[in-house]
């Protein structure tokens, strides 16, 4: 059973490991953390907790290291729940403050700050456009090279895109494609817009002049929609943790990240997950471990954050940092009235 002393050594062994990256033993275990405890009883209860499942022997070591099971163990009920640092707090608050960033490039910015933190890399997923229909776009003309076009779905998200075009279009070539657009596209799915835009090429083509131009800049823009949802940040880190040396591992990994919708998949796998009282979400994939921490949108979209890396990782300092983030996205949201840009 876990007694309060098996605890104790079980939580001293995940910490130091954590730190290390090395198997602990229990003559370290007695010296460094000054346990009141012979090393033959730190060694027996190591035994234990090892047949418990909660701890790993290592083929080139005598020491343990925590399990898959012992990491959730210890994000279910040991993380001590502190407050972010305070110069992390600074540099995260300070990249959604910059007053020419938009929403998603101060998301992006803090991926980047969060992977340079934790040496890990990180991510964000936006809300999923899979189920969401187009119910009208909006124009502005900014000159006759720039204009910015705003996507209203169904369920009240707003998606903004920048054109910037290679020759002049004229202010009247931009209203007719955009009527155009807002009388066949209303309901189209926002994922089967491109290729309901392929079939109004010959109707924009008789009255549109430079629809040349409005028609690739529109088909970019719905793409990037469906699809820019996902963005991550330190990939190549990973090279750098000790669990990530076998290369197998490492291209099993780097095959992950580069398929978006494996991360969609992840979100809602119940595998091997841990919710801690913080809300964010952990899942572990053998030397993986994914910690996820949503962020709303409106009342019916969220996104996620992420950080990904090895199973020994600061759990508890990664998902206050993630909580923060999350809470600033959230605070941006609302300030632009739940638009995207």
């Amino acid at each position: 059973m876990l007694t309060p002393r098996r605890i104790e050594i079980f939580k001293a062994i995940v910490d130091e490991y954590i730190k290390t990256a090395e198997p602990v033993g229990s003559k370290m275990l007695q010296t460094k953390y000054k346990l009141p405890y012979s090393s033959a009883t730190i060694r027996n209860d190591m035994q234990v907790l090892e047949e418990m499942g909660y701890l790993e022997k290592t083929h080139t070591s005598s020491g343990r290291i925590p399990s898959t099971l012992g990491y959730k163990f210890y994000c279910e009920n040991l993380l001590k729940n502190s407050a972010i640092d305070k110069k992390m707090e600074v540099a995260i608050r300070d990249a959604f403050e910059v007053s020419n960033m938009n929403i998603s490039e101060a998301v992006e910015h803090s991926c980047r700050i969060l992977s340079e933190m934790t040496n890990m890399t990180t991510g964000a997923i936006g809300p999923d456009s899979s189920a969401q229909r187009l119910e009208h776009l909006k124009l502005f003309q900014i000159d006759t090279r720039n204009a910015v076009v705003v996507m209203i779905t169904n369920t009240g998200h707003t998606e903004t895109k920048n054109f910037r075009f290679e020759e002049d279009v004229s202010f009247k070539d931009l209203e007719t494609c955009t009527d155009i657009l807002n009388q066949h596209l209303k309901g189209v799915p926002i994922t089967e817009l491109p290729d309901e835009m392929e079939k109004l090429k010959p109707e924009l083509a008789a009255v549109v002049q430079r629809h040349d131009l409005l028609f690739t800049a529109f088909v970019q823009a719905f793409v990037r929609f469906a699809s820019e949802n996902v963005y991550f940040s330190g990939k190549d880190r990973m090279l750098y943790q000790p669990e990530f040396e076998d290369i197998s591992k490492l291209k099993q990994l780097m095959s992950m990240l580069d398929d978006s919708t494996v991360w969609r998949r992840i979100g809602n796998d119940e595998h091997a997950l841990v919710t801690t009282a913080r809300g964010a979400e952990l899942t572990w994939y053998n030397d993986v471990a994914i910690v996820r921490s949503k962020f709303r949108v409106n009342d019916s979209e969220t996104g996620q954050l992420m950080v990904v890396g090895p199973s020994r990782m600061n759990y508890d300092q990664v998902v206050g940092m993630l909580d923060y983030v999350a809470q600033m996205i959230e605070k941006m949201y609302r300030k632009t009235g739940g638009g995207r840009t």
